[in-house]
């Protein structure tokens, strides 16, 4: 039996064969089986024959796809054929006079190559038919390559992840900047400069918009970190920090920030958050994240007049339900799973203000926590979009 060499080599074997064995000692009867069978055919026929553990050369495994050993891969001539299993010695008995015929047309058709080339000088390519060990080797290079290409695929992906949270981030850091912008020109504008002399705001007004433009300011400390904590890393996933949290409360400060926009278009908000709901388990600030971008589309896609409704439910004792209704336009039915991926923006919204990465970030956000986002469309009309948060362990 010949075993293949450490350098690929050539060989004048027309047929060449892999035979895949592995170090089980339930398979060594049938691995002596299947060798002292081939040396016995290899007597009377000859052949090239490597064997190959597939413990020290998985990718050659891989490449073949094979599923159980010991295996017999017949690798010239073409076409490829591998035979497995139990009866591997009968497979054999089954296939041999049929692989002599295929060795007996490659020879012949070897020989008509070589004599057009001797008679007409047609100057074909050289055939060589490489040993088993250079097919072996050109196979390792080809699965290097391929996971080469995997790599730089991933690298790629993490790249375009790393550009993609920039856009989030930037876009959502609108909203508190907005809101330490206008705690600022509300104090300024309070202020009155008379002969050096200040006249202070009342001590309440100013107290409350000193700590929105303190807790804005910090929010937005926590965003540029989170940036930076994903500019370092390279998991293609959002960090957060669950802890125990006060959802009603949560939702409270986010409204009570809201207000001032939907008043100016006279549109009414309607709140549901019964007072015995269970802390919920959740990043504060990612979630806040979530609320602020649901509530700014349904200020911004309700008409004046409009009514927007946040509710929260206590649905299971695993999960709490948080739907932020409106009265707008509504979502399309074919675009309802559509619209959470990312920079996908429907038709009629082209002109409006966005980069169609709100709720993109949304979804990244509510997976994190395990939990699900969906929009619906209710009866009277409009959209719902709910999310599900998992409830703090009592």
């Amino acid at each position: 039996m010949q075993v293949s060499p450490q350098q690929p080599t050539y060989s004048e074997a027309p047929l060449q064969l892999l035979l895949f064995v592995d170090e089980r000692p339930s398979a060594r009867s049938q691995v002596q089986e299947i060798s002292h069978y081939l040396k016995q055919l290899q007597a009377d026929y000859p052949f090239e024959l490597q064997i190959i553990n597939v413990g020290e050369q998985p990718y050659l495994a891989e490449h073949f796809k094979l599923v159980a050993t010991p295996a017999l891969v017949k690798i010239h001539p073409a076409p490829q054929q591998v035979l497995a299993g139990s009866s591997l010695n009968t497979q054999l008995k089954n296939w041999w006079f049929r692989w002599q015929q295929s060795v007996e047309t490659y020879v012949e058709l070897d020989r008509i190559t070589e004599s057009l080339d001797q008679d007409y000088n047609i100057n074909l390519p050289p055939s060589p038919i490489r040993s088993v060990s250079d097919s072996a080797e050109l196979i390792k290079l080809t699965d290097e390559i391929f996971h080469l290409k995997r790599e730089q695929e991933k690298l790629t992906e993490q790249l375009q992840f790393k550009d993609r949270v920039i856009a989030m981030l930037a876009h959502d850091l609108r909203n508190p900047l907005t809101a330490v912008s206008i705690a600022l020109e509300t104090l300024e504008t309070h202020l009155v400069f008379q002969e050096n002399k200040v006249s202070r705001l009342k001590p309440e007004l100013a107290s409350q918009l000193f700590k929105q433009a303190r807790n804005q300011a910090k929010a937005i400390d926590r965003m540029i970190t989170g940036l930076l904590e994903v500019a370092r890393g390279t998991s293609a996933q959002l960090h957060i920090e669950p802890a125990k949290l006060d959802i009603n409360k949560l939702c409270r400060e986010v409204l009570s920030h809201q207000c001032d926009r939907a008043l100016a278009k006279f549109q009414v908000i309607e709140t549901d958050l019964p007072g015995d709901l269970p802390f919920v388990y959740a990043d504060s600030e990612r979630l806040r994240q979530v609320l602020i971008n649901l509530l700014d589309n349904a200020i911004k896609y309700t008409p004046k007049n409009g009514t927007i409704r946040l509710s929260v439910l206590h649905r299971t004792s695993q999960k709490a339900q948080v739907s932020i209704c409106d009265t707008g336009p509504g979502i399309p039915l074919e675009d309802r799973d559509r619209i959470f991926e990312e920079r996908v923006r429907l038709e009629r919204d082209k002109t409006c203000d966005g980069y169609g990465i709100g709720l993109s970030l949304c979804q990244s956000i509510i997976n994190a926590h395990y939990g699900q986002i969906w929009v619906d469309s209710p009866l009277t009309g409009g959209s719902c979009f709910h999310f599900t948060i998992p409830i703090y362990p009592a």
